[in-house]
C-alpha cells in the first residue's frame, strides 16, 4: 500500500506541474508554438541513453551514479540512464519532453537547460548544506534516471504561474507545487518532492533576476511569435 501512495502522491506532483506550465503557456496557443529545440535535444539524450543501455549491458556500470565508483561525468551521464523498467523508462522519457518544452516556452531554451543542469548538481549539494543528508546514498535506485532534475525543472513552473495569475485556482495549484513536495518529503521520504521544492525557490531566483534584467518585468509575452 505504501508503494501505491508514494507512486500516485509522485505522480499527482507531475500532473500539476504540467499543469502550471499548461498556465503559463497558454492552452489554447500550444499549436502555433515554435518546435522548442531544448527540449527536444535534452529528450533525444535521455531516449539516447535508454538506447545505450539497450545494446551496451556495461552502460550502467560505467555512467550510472553509484558512490563506490570513480569518475567526474557520472553526475550528469547517470541522469540519462533509466532504471525503473519500461514503465518507468516511459515516464522519465515523457515527462522529460513535456516539462522542458512547456519551460522553453516560458524561461527560453538557454535557461531551461541551465535550470535541468542545476537541477543534477544543486540538489545534493543544498542537502549537504543543509544537513538533511547522510552522504551518498547507497540505494541503487538512486544511482540513475532523470525524474529528479525534471521535477526540479517542472517546480520553476509552479513559480512562474504564481507570478502570472490572480485567479485563485491556479494560485492554489502553484502554491500547492513546493507544498505537496515538501509534504512527501516529510511524510514518505520522496526525493521527488524535495527537488521540487529546491526547484521553486530556485525559479523565484531566476524569475528576481529576470525582472531586475528587464526592468521589473520578468514574464515574456504568452503569443507564439514570441515564446522562443
Amino acid at each position: 500500500m505504501g508503494a501505491i501512495v508514494f507512486n500516485v502522491t509522485t505522480a499527482a506532483l507531475m500532473v500539476m506541474m504540467v499543469n502550471c506550465g499548461l498556465g503559463v503557456a497558454g492552452r489554447d496557443t500550444l499549436r502555433g508554438r515554435p518546435i522548442p529545440w531544448a527540449a527536444v535535444a535534452l529528450t533525444a539524450i535521455a531516449v539516447g541513453g535508454v538506447l545505450l543501455q539497450l545494446v551496451w549491458s556495461g552502460a550502467m556500470d560505467a555512467l550510472d551514479a553509484d558512490p563506490a565508483r570513480s569518475g567526474w561525468w557520472r553526475e550528469f551521464t547517470s541522469v540519462f540512464m533509466q532504471n525503473g523498467g519500461l514503465l518507468g523508462a516511459l515516464w522519465n522519457l515523457v515527462t522529460l519532453a513535456v516539462v522542458a518544452a512547456l519551460a522553453q516556452w516560458y524561461w527560453g531554451g538557454p535557461l531551461t537547460v541551465g535550470l535541468f543542469l542545476a537541477g543534477i548538481v544543486l540538489p545534493g549539494r543544498i542537502d549537504t548544506l543543509l544537513g538533511l543528508g547522510d552522504g551518498p546514498g547507497t540505494d541503487p535506485r538512486n544511482f540513475a534516471g532523470s525524474s529528479g532534475a525534471t521535477y526540479f525543472l517542472g517546480a520553476t513552473l509552479a513559480l512562474a504561474l504564481l507570478t502570472r495569475t490572480r485567479l485563485p485556482k491556479e494560485l492554489a495549484l502553484a502554491i500547492g507545487v513546493p507544498v505537496l513536495g515538501l509534504a512527501m518529503w516529510l511524510a514518505q521520504d520522496n526525493g521527488h518532492g524535495l527537488v521540487s521544492a529546491y526547484g521553486f525557490a530556485l525559479g523565484a531566483a531566476a524569475w528576481a533576476v529576470r525582472a531586475r534584467w528587464h526592468g521589473g518585468d520578468a514574464s515574456p509575452d504568452r503569443s507564439p511569435e514570441r515564446a522562443r
